[in-house]
């Protein structure tokens, strides 16, 4: 492997660990926030 692949190689991986993260944090936080909007108490006017 060149070093050019390596340097690819390793930026990739390291930028895809935080991504991750990141996309499963949000993920999370949109269907906690989908079921508490539904579930919600309901004003009675």
């Amino acid at each position: 492997m060149s070093t050019l692949e390596y340097v690819i190689w390793h930026v990739l991986g390291y930028m895809a660990m935080p991504v991750i993260i990141l996309a499963g944090f949000l993920g999370v936080a949109v269907v906690c926030i989908g079921i508490l909007s539904v579930t919600k108490d309901k004003q009675i006017d």
